[in-house]
């Protein structure tokens, strides 16, 4: 896995080239918090890094339910016990198999790909507002209803999932690119994944980490133009 830093935050990606898909570890001072788990092959990776920084993954917070990020997610609980595992309220309807729409939320399919061989479960559902470790939790629906991302104020870095996509340029999820489409293809809603961009871009940032493609620093005038973009192909009526 490649790896690449910003300061405590820890991006490790599998097939940078062809396929990126991101987990993230975010250090502090007694333990080491992992957001997603990737695919199951990235298991060996996240332990073994875990193990060169010398600190145990305590907390393990999932962005969303879709396989690609809880993938490892049963190899590292089991060579970290002890980690306490975070997912939102709302997916977690998802991570147990159940796709039924929520009352006011839009009709439209959830898409993606669910695992249904993952045993370990969620110990603490959050929402909006609640705060693990340094992390606070930020509501950032659209790819799936229950998607959210991770701020820490002090660096003011944000961990968006698939709240966005860097591989290929910055983007908002849902819109179709050819070059890299497999998001376009999973996304539940896509003015609401538009509404989570533009919560994303009210607040300071200075790294932008998503769940495919590269870090991205001071992304506030890209995600400007990518949220501006989005606007005018959905207003078209452009996917």
């Amino acid at each position: 896995m490649r790896l690449t830093t910003f300061d405590r935050l820890h991006q490790l990606t599998l097939m940078p080239r062809l396929f990126p898909v991101n987990c993230y570890v975010f250090e502090e001072e007694n333990g080491l918090i992992l957001i997603d788990a990737a695919l199951k092959m990235a298991a060996s990776s996240i332990i073994e890094f875990a193990h060169k920084k010398d600190k145990p993954i305590n907390k393990i917070i999932l962005t969303h339910s879709h396989m690609d990020h809880i993938g490892a997610l049963d190899e590292v609980k089991k060579a970290f016990p002890e980690a306490v595992v975070y997912l939102s309220k709302r997916d977690a309807l998802l991570f147990e198999g159940d796709f039924s729409l929520l009352p006011g939320e839009p009709q439209q399919k959830i898409k993606g790909s669910f695992s249904k061989d993952i045993h370990t479960k969620p110990d603490v559902l959050v929402e909006e507002g609640d705060e693990i470790g340094s992390l606070k939790v930020i509501a950032t629906p659209g790819h799936t209803p229950g998607s959210i991302s991770l701020y820490d104020e002090r660096s003011e870095v944000v961990i968006a999932g698939d709240a966005l996509v860097t591989k290929g340029g910055l983007f908002v999820t849902g819109e179709f690119r050819l070059t890299f489409p497999f998001p376009a293809f999973a996304t539940w809603d896509a003015e609401t994944a538009l509404k989570s961009a533009g919560k994303l871009l009210a607040i300071p940032l200075s790294c932008l980490a998503v769940g495919h493609g590269d870090l991205i620093m001071k992304p506030h005038a890209k995600l400007q133009a990518a949220i501006t973009k989005r606007q005018h192909q959905l207003k078209k009526g452009r996917q």
